[in-house]
């Protein structure tokens, strides 16, 4: 059977009440009347980890954890292991604070739960670059996280921004991959940094670091693809997206020269549902098993 590892998951999933407060903000407000309001019913805003919230955000973060709910979805969806990242989420043109900031200590006390299949992703905010750097080392030294997880976007700092030159340089002594999005975001945050092509510097300046470019890199594609196929330690993720939708070039690569680059991810959206859809991909059945989970297991070290 497949091993399916999730390589794009985040905090919420063993603590469902972290996420919520987030959607009070305009970057968020404006995504739900555009591209989440198929998730608004009746007023209410139902999150991608079940917690259900009135569509202005306005409650409260709760960090009770239920790491055996969360073992039960990956065990009802088909999973062998999902990361948990702390993402870090910058408000860059209204608030201009942290409106995302899924702490550390959540996961690290989920993870001792998980018996191996749970995953640690230490976030980054390249505004503080010091405490950031401080709090990488103690996730991976010390509570035993495996990967680094940025959304450099939401700060207006490009993949190859000197700020996040010391998050590369210590994820390279602490023997670990580093992850961010690439493309256009779905909330309204600046775009133009997210071009795929900008890690062409970085995986040319750290050349053994793995990293991994996340959400497909849309609507540039091809610089996405171009990057995988360029350099060896770089891989890319189709989360956020389900198979149905990928363009239709991303799915011929993922077939033939890039089957042992790109990875899965569901990004907190229905686990089974996107499992299922790479799963009817018309590709081969070996290339089926590289993307839904013996590529992540390499590019974390597990295998």
């Amino acid at each position: 059977m497949t091993p399916v590892v999730d390589i794009m998951n985040y905090a919420p999933l063993v603590a469902p009440g972290l996420s919520g407060p987030e959607f009070q903000y305009d970057e968020f407000q404006i995504m739900v009347t555009t591209t989440f309001k198929g998730m608004v019913r009746d007023g209410r805003l139902t999150t991608m980890w079940g917690r259900e919230i009135p569509a202005d955000g306005k409650v409260d973060t709760d960090p009770t954890l239920d790491v055996p709910a969360a073992l039960a979805q990956l065990d009802a969806a088909g999973y062998e292991a999902t990361t948990l990242c702390c993402m870090k989420m910058w408000s860059h043109d209204r608030h201009h604070k942290l409106i995302v900031d899924w702490p550390e200590e959540v996961v690290a006390e989920a993870l001792p739960q998980g018996n191996g299949r749970l995953i640690g992703g230490a976030g980054y905010d390249p505004f503080h670059v010091s405490e950031s750097l401080a709090k990488v080392e103690t996730a991976v030294r010390e509570w035993g996280f495996e990967y680094v997880y940025v959304h450099p976007m939401t700060f207006g700092v490009a993949p190859n921004d000197r700020r996040m030159y010391p998050l590369y340089a210590k994820c390279v002594e602490l023997g670990v991959p580093v992850g961010f999005q690439v493309g256009h975001s779905a909330e309204v945050l600046p775009t133009e940094v997210g071009r795929p092509m900008l890690v062409d510097d970085v995986a040319r300046d750290f050349p053994t670091l793995k990293i991994n470019m996340s959400h497909t890199g849309w609507p540039w594609t091809g610089e996405f693809l171009s990057m995988l196929w360029r350099h060896p330690n770089v891989y890319g993720d189709i989360s956020a997206y389900f198979a149905s939708s990928l363009d239709p070039e991303l799915v011929q690569f993922m077939d033939r020269q890039l089957r042992h680059k790109i990875m899965f991810g569901s990004n907190g959206l229905d686990l089974t549902r996107v499992r299922e859809e790479v799963e009817d991909l018309p590709i081969k059945d070996t290339t089926k098993e590289r993307v839904l989970g013996l590529n992540a297991l390499e590019f974390l070290g597990r295998a």
